[in-house]
């Protein structure tokens, strides 16, 4: 009896630690012309538990209307690789995402306030975002740096509307006159507490209505069995 006390007030303390676990998430992204990069790092424990996303390429297909993503993983305190996989993605694929998409918010009650909670309880420590454009005519690229502060202004208001922004985010446009030009750096640093995500798992499952949905996506380990064919 006494050592079942001392595992159940083991397990009760070790879920107060996950609960109270601040999780950091770091994301980067680079376009530049026909390159991109994406990767996303989660940390937690002071590094001592990693996890790495990162996809390296992305590109369109030379044979085939597909869009091809070499992806890699890593986890542990060395990052050490864990999965590498070349995919390509058809439009039907992206047609079949933004259909899951409306079914799970079709779904979901509340989907909207949900998030929205959760947002709130999202800190973001550090935001970067520099631009480099040009379309070869002053005009014209001087119109199209207009646009650019405009929309970079909308998501920078929503951003600091819906999440905790600690520190002045980082925006640069700088336009080029002579010739066209096309590149991008984003880079933030956010933390949240896995017990707020938990709980936003809950309360999706909780406000879930409806039976199962109707997901026309295949799962990306199934991607090389239908009709997109991982390289």
């Amino acid at each position: 009896m006494k050592w079942l006390l001392i595992a159940v007030i083991a397990l009760i303390l070790f879920f107060i630690l996950i609960m109270a676990t601040k999780l950091k998430v770091l994301f980067s992204f680079y376009h530049g012309n026909d390159n991109d990069h994406l990767k996303i790092q989660f940390k937690a424990w002071f590094g001592l538990i990693r996890y790495k996303i990162e996809v390296p390429l992305i590109k369109v297909d030379d044979n085939s209307p597909t869009l091809v993503v070499k992806e890699k993983t890593a986890a542990g305190p060395q990052e050490d690789t864990a999965n590498k996989d070349t995919k390509q993605f058809s439009a039907k694929d992206l047609i079949n995402s933004m259909h899951d998409t409306k079914e799970v918010f079709n779904h979901i009650v509340s989907l909207h306030k949900i998030i929205r909670n959760f947002l709130s309880h999202v800190t973001i420590r550090k935001l970067e975002w520099h631009t480099f454009a040009g379309i070869g005519d002053a005009a014209h690229t001087g119109m199209l740096t207009g646009a650019l502060w405009a929309v970079k202004g909308s998501i920078i208001g929503l951003v600091s509307h819906y999440m905790k922004l600690k520190a002045p985010p980082s925006i640069t446009i700088t336009p080029h006159f002579q010739f066209a030009v096309s590149q991008t750096a984003i880079s933030c640093m956010i933390h949240f507490r896995v017990g707020h995500a938990m709980l936003a798992g809950i309360k999706l499952i909780k406000f879930w209505k409806g039976g199962r949905p109707d997901f026309k996506s295949k799962p990306l380990s199934a991607l090389s069995d239908d009709g997109t064919q991982s390289v």
